[in-house]
């Protein structure tokens, strides 16, 4: 890559412009049911169009942009016309709440606000658009429930493209992500063009991406993981975006990709195996385990029926996936590699190797990372990609430092002898009981895995024994709703309960599991954008119905 195309994302934009203006930039599935192509051309010319309509509204230079909204075309489009036109991109989840959105707007000085795609249509925006204030010009994209503000399509068809665009150096601000933290209030993370590009050259590298590449973006573009895989390497290396329309679309969006390269959460490759298992008899789970040509066909089958036939490289992160499920994927032909980064160092940090992998460990450093283990178990990282610092957080920012320029990640962790990280929990997750001992929560929850479970939460502090909080998959839920099911899946758990106790230390292991009614969703702030859960919001809502259940005496309780 030549300096005048590398020096930043934007750079190699207009590089692919030039480069490869017909071939198709992004594929996005309409909620009408009908599919839009954009090639490189076009998103460039709307791009311009649009920073051409930020330039005439006289903004300071270098104002920050919010972008609030599910993941779009226009959503990428929106990010490259902020940089075009010499601004910072402030990307919000489409989940927030109206305090929180409130809380960034005031904080960040937002400028401008591009509302795209929200889950509940109008009833999302009318909640937060009272965060929005009078003098906060809003735009809408494509798909926004913000009708009554300027349209995308009006703004662009009546502007001439911006020709000279700004050029951003390396060293000056791109944005500023607010982390979503499963505490407290979020803190604005800034990132360099630099920092951004230095992730996609050397991601690039590692997984050999190229043109002909193909990949899904469904995870929130709002978050370090998809901003990092979908955004930062497809503007680097002029890869083919597709985009999921919904959570009802999600398999057929899934499957006109036939993604090359693709990222999931714990919690997904976990329903995937539960619909797969779901679906196919015992008879044919009992042959995926053959070594046989009917059995090499019947993994084929699957990994179509998933649309995931194609892909060379499959990452997961955010937290560890149970053995067995890992164990399943590699069996079909798919060797999950395990990612550990976060927000302040835009996810380049650790990656499993291929042919290296070891269940429950994230992999070694990547280039130009160090990383050590203080005294406390906490993990020190110092990465090439690490952030500006916290927005207008001074304080903080040092709070996070070591002296020698080491980023506390608040994980903890400990290493194998071929220099793995295992992730062991939070810093400030451990609990007491009433016994006075300390309890690690995360990896009691990584071992209580079973092909109906969604979600589990370990906890118990000032009680004499910890206990489980189990989240089943709704058709699972539905099982329970008979006396035969009860029994059947009751009596599954059950042994699951006593198995991993057997592994446990005698303070750690769990005096019961109660299978919670409710559902736990972002919506209702018992999960991050990235499904993990909120520990703080779960506790806060179960624990004082904690002793009525030790109470009773039982091993497994149904709410």
């Amino acid at each position: 890559m030549h300096d005048s195309t590398s020096a930043t994302l934007l750079h190699r934009f207009l590089h692919w412009e030039q480069a490869q203006p017909d071939a198709i930039y992004m594929t996005e599935p309409r909620p009408d049911g009908s599919v839009v192509d954009y090639t490189w051309r076009e998103v460039g010319d709307q791009a311009r169009r649009m920073a051409a309509y930020l330039k005439s509204l006289d903004l300071p230079p270098a104002s920050n942009i919010a972008i609030l909204g599910k993941n779009s075309a226009h959503w990428l489009m929106a990010d490259l016309a902020i940089w075009m036109a010499g601004h910072v991109s402030v990307p919000l989840y489409p989940t927030l709440s109206v305090d929180t959105a409130r809380y960034i707007f005031e904080h960040c000085n937002t400028r401008l606000v591009f509302v795209g795609k929200l889950d509940v249509k109008t009833e999302g925006w009318n909640e937060l658009r009272k965060a929005v204030s009078a003098d906060l010009p809003v735009v809408a994209l494509p798909m926004s429930p913000a009708t009554e503000a300027p349209q995308w399509e009006s703004i662009t068809e009546s502007i001439q493209p911006l020709r000279d665009v700004h050029l951003p150096a390396p060293a000056d601000l791109a944005t500023i992500m607010y982390t979503s933290g499963t505490t407290g209030k979020p803190k604005g993370v800034m990132h360099s063009f630099g920092g951004m590009m230095t992730y996609a050259l050397g991601a690039g590298e590692f997984c050999g991406t190229n043109t002909q590449d193909r990949v899904l973006s469904y995870l929130p573009l709002a978050h370090a993981a998809e901003r990092t895989f979908i955004e930062a390497n497809s503007l680097c290396h002029g890869t083919h975006v597709f985009f999921n329309d919904s959570l009802e679309t999600f398999t057929q969006d899934l499957l006109r990709a036939r993604p090359t390269l693709f990222i999931s959460m714990p919690r997904l490759w976990t329903k995937f195996y539960g619909a797969v298992c779901a679906k196919l008899p015992q008879s044919a789970q009992a042959l995926l385990l053959e070594p046989s040509e009917a059995s090499a066909a019947l993994k084929k089958q699957v990994l179509g029926m998933l649309g995931l036939d194609a892909v060379r490289m499959a990452f997961t992160g955010s937290a560890p996936l149970p053995v067995d499920i890992v164990a399943w994927y590699r069996n079909l032909g798919l060797e999950l590699l395990d990612a550990y980064g976060m927000t302040e160092d835009f996810a380049w940090s650790h990656y499993a190797r291929p042919g290296e992998v070891r269940v429950g460990y994230s992999g070694t450093p990547l280039p130009g990372v160090e990383r050590r283990i203080d005294s406390t178990g906490e993990i020190l990282i110092k990465t090439p990609t690490r952030m500006m610092g916290y927005y207008k957080q001074p304080e903080l920012t040092a709070e996070s430092m070591t002296a020698d320029g080491f980023f506390r990640t608040g994980d903890r962790g400990e290493v194998d002898e071929q220099g793995r990280l295992k992730i062991t929990g939070r810093v400030k997750e451990l609990f007491k009981t009433s016994k006075g001992k300390y309890v690690a929560p995360a990896p009691i929850e990584n071992k209580l895995t079973h092909p109906k479970l969604e979600a589990v939460c370990v906890t118990g502090p000032g009680h004499p024994q910890p206990f489980a909080l189990m989240l089943l998959l709704p058709d699972a839920h539905k099982e329970l709703e008979d006396a035969r099911g009860q029994g059947a899946l009751g009596a599954e758990l059950e042994d699951l309960l006593e198995h991993v106790n057997a592994t446990l230390e005698s303070h750690e292991q769990l005096s019961h599991a109660v299978v919670v009614k409710d559902r736990w969703s972002v919506d209702n702030g018992f999960l991050t954008p990235t499904l993990k859960i909120r520990r703080n919001a779960i506790e806060e809502v179960y624990l004082p119905r904690a002793q009525g259940w030790a109470d009773l005496g039982r091993k497994l309780i149904v709410e």
